[in-house]
């Protein structure tokens, strides 16, 4: 197992002290990200203390050393998985290969900015939940807020320390560039639209670290099972991070249907009580998820297939030998595409569909988590259920962009989507409504009225401990 130097001004398990150019170089952008983190993080709650989860070892329980925390002091590092010996390549066209140590030369720019990619959503999150702790619904909830920042913030420094190690000075600059766009801009904005997305409501952040967190789990497996072992100990590492961001989102749409379920149990119209109506989180549930699909990119495309063929993205758990040809030559995927009016089946190669195949894993999981909410409603004798819309629905990328589909996937005209499209996607008043509803609760043993309780709190802690010590 790698050794882990807890003693550097950046943690790591990457042998940074011997390094000295490379710790010279992050130790130089480490001030950078620091101003960066104190500009556009969390507002106002950099003096509390914060009982936060650390990293300081890749192996089990390792990265869940617990304690209060100034979120500007907690120990950002860099932690690669430790590597399998004698590693080969299991997809595409290196099929057998060992897996490579250094960037191959007619790869740099694809891997480049696989990397870059990846890395500008971890910024991009932050930057979208700057204020949210503001209107936390219990203090179970601001620390969880939280620790999804400070870790998003850790998957930032993983990815410019490949930046810093296998680019140069184009990596160099690429590490720079992540600290200067922001979620939102008009002139620099961030790289995928999900993250230009506002997150103004604690329903917002529940659905975003359901879906769109999700999508960075289907992403970094992807990513983690590629050729260039760096990246794929990177990602590794980062997976098991990313685990409870999905949870945060999972759990907490969970409790607010929870909580409006048992309202309509007893009868109650969840509105009057002042919580939140199955409708209008079925339509944040459409718009996030929908949002999400398109972070996958276009159903049938040719990039995927380069990138797969070199060996740089596999398919999801591609080294788990479930694939019968790992080279995917062999096969076709059969993709109803929209034309004149109706669908139509097209046949594309294998490889040209890889984004779609690691659409379709992430929107079973999808239907997984939905699953588990309805049976929370079954159970409380609730007959509404929430539904997971078609991959089809609300589309800006892909085959299906800018189409008018109802959520459960059939085509319609454009005049019946501009007529219907608030049924299914969050109105003015939607919004207006839920924003009413977001007001702060910091007393110990509280929660706001338009969501349950967790059913446990954190490391073994009630859900109703000081999590948050104010200055």
């Amino acid at each position: 197992m790698s050794t882990v130097d807890l003693s550097a001004k950046i943690p790591n398990n990457v042998g940074l002290k011997d390094d000295k150019r490379l710790m010279r170089a992050l130790e130089s952008w480490q001030p950078k990200f620091l101003d960066w983190w104190r500009e556009t993080g969390p507002t106002d709650f950099n003096a509390d203390q914060i009982y936060l989860r650390t990293a300081i070892g890749v192996g089990k329980g390792g990265w869940a050393h617990f304690d209060y925390v100034k979120m500007p002091e907690y120990r950002w590092g860099i932690f690669l998985a430790d590597p399998v010996e004698h590693r080969k390549i299991h997809f595409g066209d290196h099929l057998g290969e060992a897996a490579w140590n250094e960037v191959p030369g007619e790869q740099r720019n694809r891997l480049r900015r696989l990397i870059v990619t990846q890395g500008d959503t971890e910024p991009a999150s932050v930057e979208q939940q700057r204020l949210l702790g503001h209107t936390a619904p219990s203090i179970y909830d601001l620390r969880s807020l939280f620790q999804v920042n400070v870790e998003e913030g850790r998957h930032l420094w993983a990815m410019v320390y490949l930046l810093h190690t296998y680019f140069g000075a184009d990596g160099r600059e690429e590490a720079e560039a992540l600290l200067q766009r922001r979620s939102g801009n008009a002139d620099h904005p961030r790289i995928l639209e999900a993250f230009n997305r506002p997150i103004e409501t604690w329903v917002d952040f529940f659905c975003f670290t359901t879906f769109t967190d999700r999508d960075g789990k289907y992403q970094l497996a992807s990513l983690a099972e590629s050729g260039f072992d760096p990246l794929a100990r990177t990602t590794q590492f980062m997976l098991t991070e990313e685990a409870y961001h999905m949870q945060t989102g999972e759990n907490g749409v969970g409790r607010i249907i929870h909580r409006t379920g048992t309202l309509m149990k007893e009868g109650k119209d969840p509105r009057k009580e002042g919580a939140l109506p199955l409708e209008i989180i079925q339509k944040y549930v459409n718009y996030w998820s929908s949002g999400s699909y398109d972070l996958f990119g276009g159903e049938d495309s040719t990039n995927a297939a380069e990138a797969f063929a070199a060996g740089l993205k596999g398919r999801y758990r591609e080294g788990d030998g479930i694939y019968k040809d790992p080279k995917a030559l062999n096969a076709s995927y059969r993709l109803a595409v929209p034309e004149g009016g109706h669908m139509v089946e097209r046949e594309i190669p294998l490889r040209r569909a890889m984004n779609a195949l690691l659409l379709e894993a992430y929107a079973a999981d999808c239907r997984r988590i939905v699953d588990r909410w309805n049976r929370d409603l079954k159970a409380l004798g609730v007959d509404a259920q929430i539904t997971l819309p078609s991959t089809r629905f609300h589309r800006y990328q892909g085959v299906y962009a800018n189409q008018p589909f109802t959520p459960s996937g059939e085509l319609i005209a454009r005049e019946e989507w501009q007529k219907r499209k608030d049924e299914w996607l969050p109105s003015d008043a939607d919004r207006k409504y839920v924003a009413s509803l977001m007001k702060p609760v910091y007393e110990l043993g509280k929660i706001a009225n338009w969501i349950s309780p967790p059913h446990q709190g954190v490391n073994d802690k009630p859900w109703d401990w000081e999590y948050v010590k104010f200055h």
